[in-house]
Formats: structure tokens, sequence, C-alpha cells
């Protein structure tokens, strides 16, 4: 629905309330730990319920999509829709464009068999890896466990609060800078950049942890100077991935599937993030006690590999209409080969 030249920075802001979500979550948790008696946990918990009644109200006021309205052959109320939100008085070309877009999906019975056709084996891949390779970076076992691991490396009860409400704050802020870029130096700048930063952030909180804790996890004397300093790089690290994989980790699935089998594939983008979330959500306290410093080793391995990953096959998709991007994968080096070979194979079928 977005403009495809602000499309990076407006569905980053879906990423954005996620952060401030994160934040709001942080201070609130802070303040109910100072309630006496030990039950403010309580509150923590059922205070879930707010955002879930909200989303609920939010959605009966929901408009319905120019795509959606085509899709149930609402054509006129689609034509309205789209200039209203394009504040122009034409939309004809758009609005072919979308008209012959739905027409070209309505063909696919089978979305789901669909999808692993050859011709759509970038898609599927990327479906499947951004969505793991979000959780692999790391970030949510800082979002998950800050209390824990701050508390891990010789922060008191509280301190270690106040600091994941620092990282909650870095973590928002950051994403304003991947808001206003996004869609100036494009997507593979800021996923190699963000990589960069994470791994190298990564090594030195490693060495540093290393250091001090060893294997036993018992620092002795922790100086203060020490302690800041590892929060500083952790921060640095959470802003790197605030400005790349975080986001960008939904942006790109979201606009690189054709209409045709875009229900199907972020369907399987989205159970791939939720999986691997839930996977290492419930391992990572054994991974931390287990590994110790290693843990960030660990990610840090597989932040180098997802670098690699986009630096060889991630086209830039900045700029691009979602109609029009099939194009993308077409012109590029390794990619190309599946389309051509899957039209030159359904060429043959309409020649014969």
């Amino acid at each position: 629905m977005a403009p495809y030249k602000y499309r990076g920075a407006l569905n980053m802001l879906f990423q954005l309330t996620i952060t401030i979500g994160i934040l709001v979550a942080n201070i609130l948790n802070y303040f109910f730990a100072q309630i006496e008696g030990g039950w403010g946990w309580r509150l923590s918990l059922g205070g879930a319920a707010v955002p879930a009644i909200i989303i609920i109200v939010g959605s009966l006021t929901l408009p319905d999509t120019p795509n959606s309205l085509i899709e149930r052959n609402k054509h006129e109320e689609a034509k309205e829709q789209l200039l209203k939100i394009r504040g122009v008085p034409n939309v004809d070309e758009e609005f072919n464009d979308l008209v012959a877009a739905s027409e070209a999906s309505r063909l696919v019975k089978h979305p789901w068999r669909t999808l692993l056709k050859r011709k759509y084996r970038a898609q599927l891949i990327f479906a499947i890896a951004i969505p793991a390779f979000q959780q692999l970076t790391g970030m949510n076992v800082i979002t998950f466990y800050a209390p824990v691991l701050f508390k891990t490396i010789g922060f008191g009860t509280n301190a270690s609060l106040i600091s994941s409400v620092i990282t909650g704050v870095v973590n928002m802020l950051a994403t304003f800078v991947s808001i206003f870029t996004v869609d100036r130096v494009g997507r593979r700048t800021l996923f190699l950049e963000g990589g960069a930063q994470m791994f190298i952030c990564q090594v030195i909180i490693t060495i540093a942890i290393a250091a001090k804790f060893g294997v036993s996890g018992n620092p002795g004397f922790l100086p203060v100077w020490y302690a800041y300093g590892l929060v500083f790089f952790i921060c640095l690290y959470v802003a790197g991935f605030a400005w790349s994989w975080g986001p960008l980790g939904w942006l790109v699935p979201s606009e690189i599937f054709p209409l045709e089998v875009r229900s199907a594939a972020q369907s399987v983008n989205v159970s791939v993030n939720m999986i691997f979330t839930f996977a290492i959500a419930q391992i990572f306290t054994s991974m931390l006690c287990h590994m110790k410093f290693g843990l960030f080793i660990f990610f840090a391995v597989f932040v180098v590999i997802m670098s690699l990953f986009i630096y060889v096959l991630l086209p830039e998709t900045k700029g691009v209409p979602i109609e029009e991007m099939t194009v993308v994968w077409k012109n590029h080096p390794y990619w190309r080969k599946f389309a051509e070979e899957e039209e030159n194979h359904d060429r043959e079928l309409y020649n014969v």
C-alpha cells in the first residue's frame, strides 16, 4: 500500500512500534519491581492484556487495502481507496498494474505448491533464511533476558533492570536511523554495516567477559568503568541490530514476494521467525550457564554467515515497485538462472 519510494521507511514504523513496546515494558518492569511484597510481577504479566485490547479495538477501524478490495472484485472501492491514499487526482496506471497483478495471481490455484516451483526458489530461501538469521543475531537474548544477563555480569537487581531500560532506549532511537536512511542508502548497505558492527561488538564483549569472568563466572571485584564499558558495547551492538536486521528482517521478506505466492510465503516467513524466537528463548539460560562468554562467539559466527549470505545473494530492492520485483531476480547473476529456466520451460509447454 505504501508508495515504493517510501516503502522502506513506512514499513519500518512496524519495527518502531515494537521497540517502543519493549521500552515501555522495561520501564514498567522496573517500577513494578519496586513494589513491596514481591507481587509486582503479576502486574507485568497481566499488563500484556492492555496492548492486546488496543489491537482488537484498532482492528475494528482498520480499512481494507486496495489490493484486498481488488481481490474481492470491489474495483470501484479499491480505486477510491487508492485515490485517498495517494492524494493525487489520477491513479489509473497504478490501479491497472494492481488489477493485472491480481488477475495473474488468480491463475494460481495452489499457492503453497506454486511456492515450491523453481522460479520462486529465491523467495522461498529468503522467506526461511532471513527470519532465522534475524533471531540468530542474538538480539532476542538481549531483549528477553537483559536483566538476567546484566545481573550475571555483575550488576545488582535494580541496576540490571535500569540497564535493560537503557538498551531499550538505544533500540528505539537507532530504529529511527533506519527509517531515515533505508530508502536512501538501500537495504544491502544497512544489512552489511549492521552485521559488521554487531560482529565487532560481540568479539569485544567476548574478550571483556572472558578476561574478567573466565569460565567460573565469578568476576571478583568488578570496576565500575569495566561494567559501564560492557554496557556501552552491548548498546552499540543493539544499535547495529536496530538499524539493520531488526527492521529489515521484516521489510525485505514483505517486499520480495509476488502477489500469487505472497500469502503462502509470508506465512512461512512469520512461522520461521516465531519458531526460532521460541527455540532461542527456551535454550538461552542453559546456553549461558554452559557456554559462558562462548555464547557471544556462537552468535558472532552466525553474524558472519548471514552477512556473507546477504552480500552474495540479496539483490537491492530499494525503489523497486512490488509489481516489478521479478525483474530484480532476473537481473541477479545467481538467481536469474532459476527464473529463466522456468520461463523457458513454460514457453516450451505453451508451444507444444
